[in-house]
């Protein structure tokens, strides 16, 4: 299992390396670059599945698609 995800701002194009929790989905993000409050996207439960190089650690447990 991957903890760590690269995000990338959509506003900006800002990409920061950040470590994901691994017993819970992140909602909000605030990017480092530009000071966006990231969501995420409809269909997806947190900012690492929506922005993120990596899903996060309970989508990559149950193997389901974001």
């Amino acid at each position: 299992m991957e903890l760590n995800s690269t995000i990338t701002c959509p506003e900006c194009g800002h990409k920061a390396d950040e470590a994901m929790p691994t017993d819970a989905c992140q909602y909000f993000y605030d990017c480092q670059g530009c000071g966006a409050v990231l969501k995420p996207l409809a269909g997806d439960c947190c900012v690492f599945c929506s922005y993120g190089s990596v899903p996060c650690p309970p989508i990559q447990k149950t193997g389901a698609k974001n």
